[in-house]
């Protein structure tokens, strides 16, 4: 049988995010089943475009902009544009089904628009409320905080199914109130056609970085505060005490980007820290290829506790060790000492003395890298991992054929 679905989406491709990619991968593995697919993104889809744009062989209906208000007055004008454009595309496209992805704005809309008899299924890859503390947006226990929480649970318990992409926030959902039964876990993976094959060491590109002969330790991704690079810049000095070779490469850009390069220019280890900016999506496994040890040090807090990240998977995909802060997200998707190494959350010393160790036992890496590379290849490739959505919307389009 054909499916006919909807996903209600924040922002989408062509802006490149984990966010979008994870969008992408379940799109594209539905339209292989010959499903029909259609994205309605919200007013915070960024990128200039027309109103039905096809980006990688799949459509997006934008919703156009509105003028920006003071809180909770502007969110209301983005829930009421989504909800007219959503209502459009369903007269239009007649949905199955209507897959609505966090932040819980998004279901807010495709909620107000009306969906009658058509099955809702909403899918939460992190608690509005948290990303709103450790973006720096919000304050945990705030009036705010709690609103927010409050609504979350309220669009949870209504809605015909919920998807979540970890444990975590599936048990912490069954604290709000919302049935076990009715919650499914598709968690995050790697999409093996796109991200599959490790890149050979760029020899030129280490050569214009000053790398040739070091030993590299990196991040690439988003620098948020969340991610403790403050952390990992303040161990460096150790590092190249106990390493004299030892280089840190720092791949992204975001809010942390300026205070993090003046801490790392004050930093006895300052020749030893390279940042090389946002790069195109098409460039970044040239970075990967030169760094021996990704590095994730997460601080501890309850966004960080409940949610699974996507760039340590990504890195084994790349045949990349990784080494992670021992926060719930990261103790989710790495065994320490057989997938990847965990340290102490928010100790930089914790963090030196562990990325020094896998250096000083060179001797392990081989098996490590292989047993990291066929976890994701058997727990965490997208192509195995879509199938999970299948039967839940089977179960609530009302078909097992």
């Amino acid at each position: 049988m054909t499916f006919r679905i909807i996903h209600v989406l924040d922002h989408s491709l062509p802006l490149h995010s984990g966010y979008t990619f994870r969008t992408r991968a379940i799109m594209k593995a539905q339209v292989a089943k010959g499903w029909q697919v259609a994205g309605v993104t919200s007013v915070r889809h960024t990128a200039d475009g027309p109103s039905v744009e096809t980006v990688d062989g799949l459509t997006f209906y934008r919703t156009p902009k509105v003028e920006p208000a003071a809180a909770p007055f502007g969110e209301w004008r983005e829930i009421a544009a989504l909800s007219k454009r959503l209502a459009e595309v369903r007269a239009e496209f007649k949905p199955d089904l209507i897959h609505a992805h966090s932040p819980v704005l998004t279901a807010l809309g495709a909620m107000k628009s009306g969906l009658h008899s058509t099955p809702f299924l909403y899918e939460i890859r992190a608690f509005w409320e948290d990303a709103a503390v450790g973006n720096g947006t919000g304050r945990e226990g705030s009036l705010k905080y709690h609103a927010t929480k409050a609504i979350e649970g309220w669009v949870a318990k209504r809605a015909d199914a919920v998807a979540v992409i970890c444990e975590g926030l599936r048990s912490d959902l069954i604290k709000r109130g919302v049935a076990a039964d009715k919650i499914m876990v598709s968690p995050n993976g790697v999409d093996l056609e796109l991200f599959g094959d490790p890149t050979p060491p760029d020899e030129a590109l280490r050569d214009a970085l000053g790398l040739q002969g070091a030993e590299t330790i990196g991040f690439i991704g988003s620098f948020y505060d969340y991610e403790g690079l403050d952390n990992l810049i303040a161990a460096m000095p150790m590092l190249a005490a106990e390493r004299p070779n030892l280089h840190l490469l720092m791949v992204g850009g975001g809010p942390m980007d300026e205070s993090l390069r003046a801490s790392a220019q004050a930093s006895s280890a300052a020749n030893r820290i390279h940042f090389v900016g946002r790069v195109p999506h098409q460039e970044v496994e040239r970075y990967y290829s030169l760094i021996d040890v990704l590095v994730y040090p997460r601080k501890k807090m309850r966004l960080t506790d409940l949610v699974t990240p996507l760039k340590p998977l990504e890195a084994m995909a790349q045949m990349k060790l990784v080494a992670a802060s021992d926060v719930g997200g990261h103790r989710e998707l790495i065994s320490d000492g057989i997938t990847g190494t965990l340290f102490k959350a928010d100790d930089p010393a914790a963090l030196a003395n562990s990325v020094a160790a896998l250096f000083a036992d060179r001797a392990s890496w081989p098996d490590r890298l292989k047993t990291a590379r066929e976890y994701v290849e058997q727990n965490r490739n997208w192509s195995s991992n879509i199938s999970r959505y299948e039967p839940v919307y089977r179960r609530l389009i009302g078909t097992t054929g």
